[in-house]
């Protein structure tokens, strides 16, 4: 249904940043945001769903059961050819909150917060290990990527030793310019990987997450494919995103000392949890955009979104709305921007969300305090962005002390 229209003078979307702005969306959903907050785009195979700019309408739809983040309906706007559903993330409930429930003690605030010794450990030793190492160095991967990797690995219990392949494939997924068939090759191997270590923990179980799901398929609540799937999810969810925006915060606050300054020098924990937040609300690594389908008419923000039509809602472009947030363009780590859209709103909203907060709090203020001179090894300009990303963020980040 979101193909029949004449796609004459419909832009096109996702759309470019501008040259020099790396860390803020591109100037054309702004223009869209105050002069056409909802509007049709055009995406790589032509549909033309609706684009949703305004914090406020974005919200609405996140919580309105009309709206479906179902990725096997038909008119569901894919981000790419072959874009397959990871889990439960792509499912309405109630299979959504049947799945989710499975692993979502895992993430509880109270349990992720008694894993703080233990992940400042892990930030302590790499920090250790980088300051060994050779001056200057590629902060990406002797930090940035490296944290989350070992957190989430002792999370699940995954071998470190195979990050290299589970990196290696998990790059491929999340690159839009990845063919159909070498994103599938991909999604295999990992669902073979990880599909092996689930059958070894149903027969020998541990205290781990993996063994958790494990545990699901013998009791006949979870079919294998079903936990290799999840596992897959928090695999990749769980070392991606939180690595690039340790690496890409770093390099906006770089760009900003004295905001790094004020981070690095409090000892208040509701200072730098808010700090953190106001990170998460001027930088936006999943920069693609939520995607869902209405599945009856919506009437919103003047318009009326008919059944089948999909929607496309840019949390970037949301999270720098002047009408939620004052001098949205800046970097205020005093501000307190508890309704940021980085983690998503309603049902939907990131599961991992407390223990990417508790790894960011840890890894910026760690970082910046133990190495106060730390700075850009090259040239602004000669940074790699991920704009070929599913997930924003830097290929490589070279720093010095």
């Amino acid at each position: 249904m979101t193909s029949t229209l004449d796609t004459a003078g419909v832009p096109e979307f996702p759309m470019p940043r501008a040259q020099g702005c790396p860390f803020d969306p591109p100037p054309a959903l702004r223009t869209l945001q105050e002069e056409a907050p909802l509007t049709r785009v055009k995406l790589w195979d032509g549909s033309t769903p609706w684009l949703v700019t305004r914090h406020a309408d974005q919200r609405t739809l996140l919580t309105d059961k009309r709206i479906s983040a179902d990725m096997t309906h038909p008119t569901y706007p894919r981000q790419a050819p072959g874009n397959a559903s990871l889990s439960f993330i792509g499912m309405d409930d109630p299979e959504h909150s049947r799945l989710r429930r499975m692993v979502g003690s895992a993430f509880m605030v109270k349990r992720v917060e008694a894993m703080r010794p233990a992940v400042q450990k892990i930030v302590d030793d790499s920090i250790d290990a980088m300051l060994a190492g050779p001056n200057p160095t590629d902060l990406v991967e002797a930090f940035a990527l490296l944290v989350p990797s070992l957190v989430i690995c002792d999370l699940l219990d995954v071998p470190y030793a195979d990050h290299d392949f589970f990196q290696s494939n998990s790059r491929t997924l999340i690159n839009r310019n990845s063919t159909p068939e070498v994103r599938m090759e991909a999604s295999g191997a990992l669902a073979e990987y990880l599909g092996r270590l689930v059958a070894k923990k149903v027969e020998n179980p541990g205290d781990d997450l993996l063994s958790s799901l494990g545990a699901r398929v013998k009791a006949g609540e979870l079919t294998h494919e079903g936990a290799t799937q999840m596992a897959v999810l928090l695999l990749i969810a769980g070392h991606e995103t939180t690595a690039n925006m340790i690496a890409l915060g770093t390099l906006a606050l770089l760009r900003n000392p004295e905001q790094m300054a004020l981070l690095r020098e409090t000892d208040d924990p509701k200072i730098v949890a808010s700090a953190v937040d106001e990170m998460l609300r001027y930088l936006n690594i999943t920069h693609g955009g939520r995607r869902r389908v209405a599945l009856e008419d919506i009437e919103i923000a003047g318009q009326v979104i008919k059944a089948g039509e999909g929607v496309v809602l840019p949390n970037d472009i949301a999270n720098r709305d002047s009408d939620v947030y004052p001098d949205p363009d800046r970097i205020d780590l005093t501000r307190e921007p508890r309704n940021h859209l980085a983690f998503g709103f309603g049902v939907h909203q990131c599961l991992g969300q407390p223990l990417a907060r508790l790894e960011l709090q840890i890894a910026y203020q760690t970082l910046y305090r133990r190495i106060p001179d730390l700075r850009l090894a090259t040239d602004f300009e000669s940074v790699p962005f991920k704009h070929d990303g599913f997930v924003y963020g830097v290929y490589e980040l070279p720093v010095a002390w």
